[in-house]
């Protein structure tokens, strides 16, 4: 009798595990690097080459290293909260507007944002939406993303390796 109550109590112990743990947000937290092997970079164009994520239960902070061809690099720091409220911040001199959200479908993590910056032409607005998931091993993060700018439009799919 006492090694079914065991028994029986173990197995609600890992159901309760299970529960829980499916509950929780995939493991965006934690430093990614970039996959050029797997990631189709657009030629003379920055792109993110690693990104440091801390998550809490309300807030998203990043630090982005953005990279050119010549291995010049740009980091930023980035706070967002994660009711898709409106945080702002300037970039070298450009004024960025953002705002994060979790999908309701899927788990993933939505980035918006608009970049103004001085072009050719006088001011121009950049306009990105990220996608970011995690996949099921928890070794890649999948970055989807949408950049607009001045009437063209480009989209891609970053992998970043899990580093820590």
């Amino acid at each position: 009798m006492k090694t079914s109550a065991i028994l029986i109590f173990l197995i609600l112990l890992n159901i309760t595990s299970f529960l829980s743990a499916s509950g929780q947000k995939p493991g965006f937290a934690g430093e990614w690097t970039l996959d050029k092997e797997k990631t189709v970079l657009a030629n003379n164009q920055l792109f993110l080459s690693k990104v440091s994520i801390q998550l809490k239960s309300d807030s998203l902070l990043t630090t982005r290293v953005y990279e050119n061809g010549n291995g010049e690099q740009y980091p930023f720091v980035e706070n967002l909260s994660l009711d898709g409220k409106e945080s702002k911040i300037v970039i070298y001199d450009m004024p960025r507007t953002s705002k994060a959200s979790w999908s309701n479908t899927d788990g993933s993590l939505i980035i918006e944002s608009i970049t103004t910056f001085n072009g050719n032409n006088g001011e121009e607005n950049m306009t990105a939406k990220e996608t970011w998931k995690v996949d099921n091993d928890g070794k890649t993060l999948i970055i989807a993303f949408t950049n607009k700018m001045a009437g063209t439009e480009s989209a891609g799919i970053n992998y970043y390796n899990k580093v820590k």
